[in-house]
């Protein structure tokens, strides 16, 4: 266990800890704030890439002495073997998970959403370990799960430790989620474009500029480090000149995108149905119900190698995955494989397990994609390479079905294969299974499991008033408020804590032109001469550029852009930039509240 700083404890640092230490002394040596964060997100970068790999590294070793020799022994060993490896592996899990770190439990990406969105405190760096722990045994074991999900939760984990730890401001220290995440999706899929857009799509929500950069710097050197140690080869081989080389085939590429929806859907509501059922069980405590599911996966497991002597359900799926890209396995396996593999998926997650579910998603679509292929070849006669290319199509389609991150859908399959041939009918399949899940399913996947959670990242849970009202729906706040010129001297930007206003942000005016704003915690940085503030001469070195709104905005912009920024109100500004005012969270929220009363019948 990692002892948290400050609890007496005389043994020797975590390496966690060791890490954020050394950030903060050779941050340094960089001159100014802003270059200071940026020294620190270089670091954070190679730091997220090197936990990733050893995650990734410990999952292998894992696997090689649990499940592998189990589904190898001889006779019929193996298939006692196979159901008794994941059962006990969800045994250790489940009590781990009840009484060590409950936070480790499931994906991780939801967690990184809810605390990015300031719903909850900042990730404990005891969830991270716990999770780089108790998600490597379930994999290793065969839980069928993904390494990518924990990924992400163990490097944003990492991430904001590090900044905790070199005394950054809270603010900063959120803004160093998304960083890491991109980090620990790059280095997990070697796909540092995809997780560029991933963070973006699924953990930030909008195009914040302010953290922008770091993602694209955290998952460059991310990938470098990925690469340095495991290779430059992408995750999945292709056969040379896999692609589109019959425009007939687009017709089957758009019925697999159909196929995706379908799969897709049925995928998420037995996730979500069966993880109810779980939850609801009286009768089967908590630490047991993983031993179940991995009891439900060894069973499949054996089935698939009983019967279409091949694997996959357990763990990943990655090699047999790869065998379905190169055209090896025969319609008569892609299509019962696809079906064991969700209920697998299924059954591991629902009831409790630690592990992601990027991973089942790619192995469901590769399968249907290359049954679909397999039809492509038996309709039009086209060559063996259309399996391949078409499991490929089908990872995507699935995946943005399921995930509802429709860029990096197409992102992520052309950097893991390193091939480019398939743009458009990945586009096709893509968008059909992403659109068609979205118009039946609305809520993506990790929103619902948040839902069954009683989380609701969006608005203050009233449905979609806050996109229907404006900001000039509200009354603004148009008392006198302290402002910063960007040559306001340090002496001139402290005297904000002694302002009679409870005012949290100040707004930086340059030529009647509202430039940027200083917030309350920049300030409190700034006087217990945290990172930020020992580089902060003016104005201009503290500031961060203004998130304001205009009087035509929705509200939920205003309240987003108050959310991303840490803060409880946010200035309005006219068409060209001139202070109008300022609204907060409570004139948000009593609009809100009136415009349902009168919508109630």
């Amino acid at each position: 266990m990692v002892q948290e700083p400050g609890t007496g404890d005389a043994r020797a640092p975590s390496l966690p800890a060791r890490l954020a230490r050394l950030a903060s002394l050779a941050s340094r040596f960089v001159p100014g704030g802003r270059q200071r964060l940026f020294a620190l997100t270089v670091f954070i970068g190679a730091a997220c890439g090197l936990a990733a790999v050893a995650f990734h590294l410990l999952i292998e070793l894992v696997s090689r002495l649990a499940i592998d020799p189990a589904l190898a022994a001889p006779g019929r060993s193996w298939i006692w073997w196979t159901l008794l490896v994941p059962t006990l592996g969800g045994v250790v899990s489940g009590l781990a998970l009840q009484y060590l770190v409950p936070n480790a439990r499931g994906s991780g990406i939801p967690l990184v959403k809810v605390a990015y969105a300031g719903r909850s405190g900042p990730l404990r760096v005891r969830d991270s370990v716990g999770k780089f722990f108790v998600s490597a045994l379930q994999i290793g074991t065969g839980s069928s799960l993904g390494r990518e999900g924990p990924t992400v939760q163990i490097a944003a984990g990492l991430a904001t430790r590090i900044g905790r730890l070199a005394r950054l401001s809270p603010d900063e220290v959120r803004r160093l989620l998304p960083v890491g995440a991109a980090a620990g999706i790059a280095a997990a899929f070697n796909a540092p474009i995809a997780a560029v857009t991933f963070t973006i799509e699924e953990v930030v929500g909008t195009l914040d500029q302010t953290v922008l950069s770091g993602v694209i710097v955290a998952a460059a050197l991310a990938a470098i480090v990925e690469r340095s140690v495991l290779g430059t080869q992408p995750v999945f081989e292709i056969a040379p000149g896999a692609g589109l080389e019959h425009l007939s085939s687009l017709l089957l590429y758009a019925a697999l995108g159909l196929i995706a929806a379908l799969l897709s859907i049925t995928f998420t509501d037995s996730l979500l149905a069966l993880r109810k059922a779980f939850r609801d069980a009286k009768g089967l405590p908590g630490w047991a119900q993983p031993a179940v599911g991995g009891l439900a996966t060894g069973a499949l497991a054996v089935v698939a190698m009983q019967y279409l002597g091949s694997g996959g359900v357990t763990g990943g799926g990655y090699a047999t995955l790869g065998a379905a890209l190169a055209g090896r396995l025969a319609v008569g396996v892609l299509v019962p494989l696809c079906l064991l593999k969700l209920a697998a998926t299924v059954f591991s997650y629902s009831s409790g397990g630690a592990g992601g579910i990027f991973a089942p998603a790619l192995f469901i679509g590769g399968m249907a994609g290359g049954a679909v292929g397999a039809l492509d070849m038996a309709v039009w006669s086209h060559g063996p390479g259309s399996m391949g290319a078409f499991a490929l199509v089908g990872m995507g389609a699935v995946f943005a079905g399921i995930i509802r991150a429709p860029i990096t859908s197409v992102l992520i399959i052309v950097e893991m294969t390193g091939g480019y041939s398939l743009i458009l009918p990945l586009m096709i399949a893509n968008t059909l299974a992403y659109g068609i899940a979205r118009h039946y399913r609305p809520v993506p996947i990790y929103e619902a499991l948040l839902a069954q959670d009683g989380i609701h990242l969006h608005g203050f849970g009233v449905g979609d008033t806050l996109s229907a009202l404006k900001v000039a729906d509200v009354p603004l706040d148009v008392r006198p408020h302290a402002t910063l010129r960007a040559d306001t001297p340090r002496a001139g930007i402290l005297a904000g804590l002694s302002s009679p206003e409870r005012q949290e942000v100040f707004p930086v005016v340059e030529e009647g032109k509202v430039v940027g704003i200083v917030t309350l915690a920049d300030l409190v940085a700034l006087a217990a001469g945290g990172s930020q503030g020992e580089g902060a001469a003016r104005a201009a070195d503290l500031m961060r550029p203004a998130p304001a709104v205009r009087p035509g905005d929705a509200l939920r912009v205003a309240y987003q852009r108050m959310v991303s920024n840490g803060v409880r109100e946010i200035p309005v500004t006219d068409d060209e930039g001139r202070l109008l005012g300022f609204v907060d969270q409570v004139a948000i929220a009593r609009a809100s509240e009136a415009t349902e009363k009168r919508a109630a019948p």
